[in-house]
């Protein structure tokens, strides 16, 4: 008899753990499933949807035709994509070796024993303030030929007016220079958040054992980045692969395809050529593309994890 009680006893406290369990997960799941409702809403079917597309001839009407996989056929086959694509490259090496590098140079001079730097880390973040399009016309003015700032500045040193925009070989290197400009204070922010983070006791105990500043900051302080450093590089990656607003302000593409992105090749093919099955694919090729490299950045920092454990 008493043996049957326990026997009932038990089963009832393992029910009643399962039905704690089961509560607990539904509870999650119902608190997830907004955010997840969004997601699959606003993130995946729009990206099955350019898959779904890029395999029709669509001009964006109601008349579709099945092609397969020709439009990736002709997309490989088309010099302007390569073209767009190398550029994109550039957009991301200047991201990546210019842009983080700044924003975390900046972030350390936030740091420095120096008066009125409240007033420099205003300075610093209005660029990332400010409206792209603003900033686009801006630098346009700037980098005008004939009476832009920038040529005026030029001109004191005694060199001839540049045509920034309109010459093939400075066109991009012109564009990398406001975007660098432009985005370098969002990653020092992001650097400042992480140095605020690492403990002050760790840089007391290397000044007492006589580290310098240059010891401190690469045996402390940017080991403790690098988890920083690497969600900068994913961020700037796929900003850079989907670049478009202000190459689109500033040069439109030109001058020869010099500055054409994927995401102005895109554009192009959409609304000016109407070629929407040939555009989804471009833009399935853009998602593809920064998938990829953001997951083997993340592959490449598990392991590092992994490794230094």
């Amino acid at each position: 008899m008493d043996t049957t009680v326990a026997n009932l006893g038990q089963v009832t406290q393992t029910q009643m753990r399962r039905k704690r369990v089961l509560n607990k997960r539904v509870t999650v799941a119902l608190f997830i499933a907004p955010a997840l409702l969004v997601y699959l809403l606003y993130m995946v079917y729009p990206i099955i949807g350019t898959l779904q597309y890029s395999l029709y001839d669509w001009k964006g009407g109601p008349d579709k035709t099945f092609v397969g996989f020709n439009n990736y056929v002709k997309l490989f086959a088309d010099s302007v994509f390569w073209s767009s694509l190398a550029n994109n490259l550039k957009v991301v090496l200047a991201s990546v070796f210019l842009q983080i590098p700044l924003g975390l140079l900046m972030a350390l001079l936030l740091f420095a024993p120096i008066k009125g730097m409240r007033f420099f880390q205003t300075v610093y973040f209005m660029p990332f303030l400010m409206s792209t399009v603003a900033i686009g016309l801006l630098w346009v003015f700037m980098f005008d030929p004939l009476n832009g700032s920038v040529n005026r500045l030029i001109g004191l040193f005694g060199i001839e007016n540049i045509a920034w925009l309109s010459e093939s070989k400075t066109a991009m290197a012109s564009i990398l220079l406001v975007v660098v400009w432009q985005y370098a204070p969002f990653y020092m922010i992001l650097f400042k958040a992480a140095i605020v983070g690492i403990s002050e006791e760790l840089y007391e105990a290397a000044s007492i054992d006589g580290a310098g500043p240059w010891t401190r900051f690469s045996r402390i302080t940017f080991p403790m980045l690098v988890p920083t450093i690497v969600t900068s590089s994913i961020l700037a990656i796929v900003g850079s692969l989907k670049a478009f607003d202000i190459f689109y302000i500033m040069t439109g593409g030109g001058p020869s395809n010099s500055t054409e992105l994927l995401g102005i090749y895109m554009y192009k093919q959409a609304f000016i050529h109407f070629n929407m099955g040939f555009a989804s694919a471009v833009a399935f090729m853009m998602f593809l593309l920064a998938f990829l490299v953001a997951g083997i950045i993340q592959y490449l920092e598990y392991n590092r994890k992994k490794g230094a454990v």
